[in-house]
């Protein structure tokens, strides 16, 4: 048998484009910090870089993909649209490819279903909600600045909502949510799965200290496996069909997390991870003006 390729592993999404499996993601990554790990994780193979406006960095991604070498067409980019942008979509595009430094970003995400006041972010749109603002992101395909339009941070809720609206006449092709075996949401990512709507894993460690890595199950199979408990946990997200983007800035953890090839978790393993009793959420609602998150995914 072949070996395993699962750092050259894609997803093909609803309009044809291939997503890798595996990406940097930049959030939390400080500007200083950004560039070298962009460039540095080009250099040792990966071909997909996550950002997105509210990042702060996306200027400092542009600069390491650049220091890369690497064609841009050989690259995949994600950035996303912030809140306070909710009404000017064309213009919060622009902003990110000025600031990106290209012509187009292979996906452009709302990064949250919150409509939120330029000048109070505290605030809502009482005249428009994250429906209105898919109504603009969908038109911006035939601009040729964007090859996909997703959304994140999506729930079944949010998500029912925005797919029976008559004016959703594109599906999003990805939506980008919190995944790992202490936030499994297996009813959300049933859902996207039979909407057709591919799902990206962020967070996909548990983020920063997460009590994942003290899980007995998790360093049993790590253990068994002679692999970190990094590299078993993106094998988890990818072997259950959704991409993983793991932040880091550090050379040596870059490059550990791409090694992942030649192997793969048996489905008791799998079972196992997906059976963890722990529930962590990294990313919470409670810093937006309202709710998006109504526990019905899991």
């Amino acid at each position: 048998m072949a070996a395993l390729k699962n750092s050259s592993k894609v997803f093909t999404l609803a309009s044809g484009d291939k997503i890798p499996a595996i990406g940097l993601g930049t959030w939390q990554s400080s500007k200083s910090q950004t560039a070298k790990a962009v460039q540095h994780a080009i250099s040792v193979g990966y071909r997909y870089i996550d950002t997105a406006y509210g990042y702060g960095n996306e200027t400092e991604v542009g600069e390491g993909v650049r220091a890369s070498g690497v064609p841009r067409e050989q690259l995949w980019i994600t950035t996303k649209l912030d809140n306070p942008w909710h009404k000017r979509v064309a213009e919060g595009l622009d902003a990110s490819l000025e600031n990106l430094g290209t012509s187009y970003v292979d996906l452009y995400l709302m990064h949250w279903p919150s409509s939120v006041l330029p000048d109070d972010p505290k605030k809502v749109y009482d005249d428009w909600n994250f429906v209105d603002t898919w109504r603009e992101m969908q038109k911006l395909l035939g601009t040729g600045k964007v090859r996909n339009i997703g959304v994140s941070n999506f729930g079944i809720t949010n998500l029912e909502k925005l797919l029976n609206d008559p004016s959703c006449q594109i599906r999003p092709a990805v939506n980008q949510i919190e995944l790992h075996p202490n936030n499994p949401s297996p009813k959300l990512v049933a859902y996207c799965r039979d909407k057709n709507i591919h799902c990206t894993g962020y967070s996909c460690l548990g983020s920063t200290d997460s009590p994942l890595y003290e899980d007995p199950t998790l360093q049993a199979i790590a253990q068994s496996r002679g692999k970190t408990p990094q590299q078993v946990l993106l094998l988890w997200g990818i072997q259950n069909g959704w991409d993983v983007i793991p932040k880091s800035v550090t050379p040596e953890r870059i490059a550990s997390n791409l090694d992942i090839d030649g192997w793969e978790l048996t489905e008791d393993e799998i079972k196992k991870l997906n059976s963890l009793p722990g529930r962590t959420k990294v990313c919470k609602d409670d810093w937006l003006p309202e709710k998006v998150f109504f526990g019905d995914d899991e």
